[in-house]
């Protein structure tokens, strides 16, 4: 049962997104690298299965988070940018990355 008051609670809003399995690694991703295609991120995230990451980019892509660039037509290919809202994700990502070195194990 969804709770209309977590409707608003920008935390379960931000979980909705970030507490995804991969969606952090794809942002990290994102973050330090100005486009990424496809391949370049299923080869990055070591483990995870090709349908996973093409549900995870949709996502982001529906959230305004990501967006698809197509670079070329025939066969048609696209590379994924983060937009600026998926940009402002960035201290999050930065924020997590502090606490993992600090707290390793």
């Amino acid at each position: 049962m969804v709770n209309s008051a977590d409707t608003f609670c920008p935390v379960t809003r931000s979980a909705k997104i970030l507490g995804s399995r991969w969606t952090s690694q794809i942002l990290r991703d994102l973050l330090l690298n100005d486009s990424r295609r496809f391949q370049q991120l299923q080869t990055s995230l070591v483990g995870i299965a090709p349908n996973t990451l093409s549900d995870r980019l949709k996502m982001l892509e529906a959230e305004r988070i990501v967006e698809r660039r197509f670079y070329e037509d025939h066969p048609p290919r696209a590379e994924y940018v983060l937009t600026e809202r998926g940009r402002a994700l960035g201290a999050t990502i930065r924020a997590m990355r502090d606490w993992g070195n600090k707290y390793p194990d």
